[in-house]
C-alpha cells in the first residue's frame, strides 16, 4: 500500500556493509512508497554479462570498481522516485560518494560486524567474505567504510534485529521528518474498525 507521496523527485540510496539489508529493505521500501527499486549489483551484472563474483575473480577488484563507478554515475543522474540498493564498497571512491550525497537522499543501514556475520555466515556469493576469518574481514571493512557511510548519510538507521517491516516503517518516518516524502492525508494508511 502506498502511504507516502513524493516531495520533489528524489532517489533514496541505501548504503551499508554487506548483509546490512540494503536489497531486502530497499525492495520493501520501494513497495511501500510506490517507487521503483533498483539494485546496483544487478545493473552491474547486466553491464558485465556475468556475476560479480566471476568478474571479481577474472578481472580483479579495481576493474570491478571502475564498472561500479560508471553504473552509479549513470543511475544517480537518471533515476527519479526510486529506491536504490548500492554495493557495500561503492563508497570507496570519492566520485561515488559525491554523486550519492549530492544526487540522492542517502540512508545508512548501520550494522555491527557481529550482526552481519550472523546474517552472512552461509553466504557464498560475496567475494570479499570468502576468507578464513570472515568476522575479522567484516571488522576491517567496518573500520574503513563506516566513516565513509557516515560522511555521506542524510539519515542513519541501526538495523540490529528489528524486522524488515519495522525498519521500513522507521525509514519512512525519518524520510517524512526530513521532508523527502510526506504522509498522504487523503489516503487511509490502514484498516479501520
Amino acid at each position: 500500500m502506498e502511504i507516502a507521496s513524493v516531495v520533489g523527485e528524489p532517489t533514496i540510496a541505501l548504503v551499508g556493509l554487506p548483509g546490512s539489508g540494503k536489497s531486502a529493505i530497499g525492495r520493501r521500501l520501494g513497495q511501500q512508497l510506490g517507487w521503483r527499486f533498483v539494485d546496483t549489483d544487478h545493473c552491474i551484472e547486466d553491464r558485465i554479462g556475468c556475476t560479480i563474483r566471476e568478474f571479481f575473480e577474472r578481472e580483479g577488484e579495481d576493474a570491478f570498481r571502475e564498472v561500479e563507478e560508471q553504473v552509479l554515475a549513470d543511475l544517480t543522474s537518471s533515476l527519479r522516485q526510486s529506491v536504490m540498493a548500492t554495493g557495500g564498497g561503492s563508497v570507496l571512491r570519492a566520485s561515488n560518494r559525491q554523486h550519492l550525497r549530492e544526487r540522492t537522499h542517502v540512508v545508512y543501514l548501520r550494522s555491527s560486524p557481529e550482526e552481519l556475520l550472523r546474517r552472512l555466515r552461509h553466504d557464498t556469493k560475496r567475494p570479499l567474505l570468502q576468507v578464513a576469518d570472515p568476522l575479522q574481514r567484516l571488522k576491517d571493512l567496518h573500520a574503513v567504510r563506516d566513516p565513509l557511510y557516515r560522511e555521506i548519510a542524510h539519515t542513519t538507521v541501526d538495523t540490529g534485529r528489528p524486522s524488515i517491516a519495522m525498519l521500513v516503517s522507521t525509514i519512512v518516518q525519518q524520510l517524512e521528518d526530513a521532508g523527502v516524502v510526506r504522509q498522504d492525508p487523503g489516503r487511509d494508511a490502514g484498516p479501520t474498525g
